[in-house]
């Protein structure tokens, strides 16, 4: 079974973190710390990498730029300001770019190359060798220092935006820093721009009001790449089942993530300082991941609203994912859980890739 990852922030990982994700995982895994590194955690928790996407059939995924400006009362973000966040953002987008030009990677930017890539990968009895297909998102959208700059991001083949990350940014109030508030100067402008040219918004990482608010003036496509169900799991950081049910009615795909701070069923306080030590990772398994999936499927009515949205490697690697997960090749054993469920397999199928492969299939732009 192929699956398409609703959200991977690949290149944080090889550029801040000091990553080569173009060797097999373990090499990744077994590599000296670099004393150079800017931070982030240690390599021997790497649960992806290019080859082992090719290993577990993953053959796409919604990859990312991050690059957030750190505000006053907020203790998220690593750029000061706007002007850096843009740079590094960039960067991302540079790293992107030269994997595609190593055919290590192949930016799908339009619907032709995504609908082909598919057709190679359901084709092919080995993936190794194969591209992994890449969408690219940016989540957070502090690198975008005016809203009209919007247009050279998708020039560049920026196809899914998130107006916030972690506390307030520069477009609207985000989750997980106890904020409530909603939309921020520029983000009507911002949405506008969007709208025109046909750019996803991604409501994952905003808050209840700030995506109330977005839904009121943007009539564009929308997709929620990696938040849970806030019925299961309380806390800011999951989606209320009324922006969920509005959101499927308006046709969007929600990924799953795997993040164990998401699927803790007692919640944590996302305002203050977050600990593992508050659970065992043992707690947490892809059980307790399958039921956000079946929560979707079941406010739906059906199963073409839900998909994996990983946040893989995001979540601080493999010691912050479920139990029972060592690599991304792992997320296969979602698919056995659903059947095990009673889940057909055009079901599982859906779940798994072809509603990502729908929506963008969709909604990515014709070729030029």
């Amino acid at each position: 079974m192929l699956i398409f990852d609703g959200d991977y922030p690949m290149a944080d990982g090889a550029l801040r973190m000091e990553r080569d994700l173009t060797r097999p995982v373990q090499e990744v895994r077994d590599t000296p710390e670099w004393k150079h590194r800017q931070g982030g955690w240690p390599d021997a928790e790497t649960m992806a990498t290019l080859p082992e996407m090719r290993k577990g059939g993953v053959a796409g995924a919604l990859v990312k730029v991050v690059a957030c400006v750190l505000k006053p009362g907020n203790d998220h973000g690593e750029y000061r300001s706007g002007e850096t966040a843009y740079a590094a953002a960039m960067g991302q987008l540079a790293y992107y770019r030269i994997l595609h030009a190593k055919g290590e990677a192949r930016i799908l930017d339009n619907r032709g190359d995504f609908a082909d890539h598919i057709r190679t990968w359901e084709a092919a009895d080995d993936h190794d060798g194969l591209p992994v297909g890449m969408v690219l998102g940016m989540e957070g959208a502090d690198a975008i220092l005016w809203p009209e700059q919007v247009r050279e991001w998708w020039d560049d083949g920026l196809r899914v935006i998130s107006l916030s990350h972690y506390g307030v940014s520069t477009y609207s109030h985000g989750t997980g820093t106890g904020t409530t508030g909603g939309l921020m100067p520029g983000a009507k402008e911002l949405l506008a721009e969007m709208d025109s040219l046909g750019m996803v918004l991604d409501v994952s990482h905003t808050s209840d009001e700030s995506i109330r608010q977005s839904l009121d003036l943007f009539s564009g496509p929308l997709l929620s790449s990696h938040q849970n169900c806030r019925a299961l799991v309380p806390g800011e950081r999951q989606i209320p089942d009324d922006l969920l049910r509005t959101i499927i009615d308006r046709g969007a795909v929600i990924g799953t993530s795997m993040d164990a701070w998401m699927l803790f069923k007692p919640g944590i306080d996302w305002a203050g300082p977050k600990n593992r030590d508050i659970y065992s990772r043992e707690e947490i398994t892809l059980e307790d991941f399958v039921d956000h999936i079946d929560h979707v499927c079941q406010m739906a009515g059906n199963s073409l609203h839900a998909a994996i949205g990983g946040d893989t490697d995001g979540q601080e690697g493999r010691v912050g994912a479920p139990y029972g997960i060592d690599t991304v090749a792992d997320y296969q054993k979602v698919g056995e859980i659903l059947a095990g469920r009673g889940y057909s397999e055009d079901d599982v199928a859906s779940i798994m890739y072809r509603n990502w492969q729908r929506f963008f299939e969709r909604w990515l732009p014709e070729a030029a």
